[in-house]
């Protein structure tokens, strides 16, 4: 969870072009930020995969009013509404984005090609967006922006304890890598999220990445190299059950975030 979700980028920047905030070069241009070549296949209207720009500008004239994000898991359906094939389809890639008044959603498809073992230079990587049609009800388990901050104040607190009482907080140069990755990241001023989005939906995320972090860290950091300090199946068990409910709110917290723009797009128009 440390890393942005492709759904999270193109959720944000387009909803702000859809509040004509951006041109959509810019939306384009910090959607695919990721260096990855973006399609969109299976967009009515269109018998072939098109690029970003011509996707982005259907889906308004279809009349998507703002964009959506669902995270879900094994048993957590968060922020999907169905049919069963799309919400199938989000399951398998754990993110989707869901265009409200359009009727339809985006599941991506990651590809890469190049040498096995190659430098990140070497390996060319596709997203092909797959257009599917969505249900026009409310998402499942989308908390508001307030409880969504409250929860993840408690869930920090929880997640710093799971880790001290697991003695893998720190430990390890794999954790330290973590934390430098999260700092640096911090510090640089990266822009969280687009214009129009409300400043308390920028700290929520904020919160769910520190968050997420954390929970990365108690997964990866030392030990076995895969979950942490672990060295016993009990322990591996114990720290994944004492993990699973902070991490499901920072997911939660997530979705709250970048959904909140679209959110409040529709109270204003009612």
């Amino acid at each position: 969870m440390l890393n942005e979700p492709r759904s999270g980028r193109l959720a944000a920047w387009g909803n702000a072009l859809i509040a004509g905030l951006v041109s959509p070069d810019e939306a384009v241009h910090r959607i695919t930020d990721d260096g990855a070549l973006h399609r969109v296949e299976g967009l009515p209207g269109e018998g072939t995969p098109v690029g970003l720009t011509l996707a982005l500008g259907r889906l308004r004239a279809l009349g998507a009013t703002g964009l959506r994000v669902a995270l879900p898991v094994p048993g957590h359906p968060l922020g999907l509404c169905g049919p069963p094939e799309f919400n199938a389809r989000a399951l398998e890639a754990g993110e989707a984005v869901l265009a409200t008044g359009a009727g339809l959603g985006l599941v991506p498809e990651t590809y890469e090609a190049g040498p096995e073992g190659g430098a990140a230079p070497d390996v060319h990587v596709e997203v092909v967006w797959r257009c599917l049609p969505v249900r026009e009800v409310l998402p499942a388990d989308v908390p508001s922006l307030g409880e969504a901050e409250r929860e993840l104040a408690e869930a920090l607190r929880e997640a710093t304890e799971v880790l001290s009482k697991l003695d893998v907080a720190g430990s390890g140069p794999v954790a330290e890598a973590a934390l430098e990755t999260y700092r640096a990241r911090a510090e640089a001023g990266r822009q969280v999220l687009a214009p129009g989005y409300p400043p308390r939906a920028v700290r929520v995320l904020e919160l769910a990445q520190r968050v997420g972090a954390l929970i990365g860290i108690a997964h990866a950091a030392g030990g076995d190299g895969e979950h942490g300090g672990a060295v016993s199946s009990s322990e591996i068990a114990a720290r994944a059950a004492a993990l699973r409910p902070v991490e499901r709110t920072a997911r939660r917290a997530q979705v709250a975030a970048y959904n909140s723009a679209a959110e409040e797009r529709e109270r204003h128009r009612r």
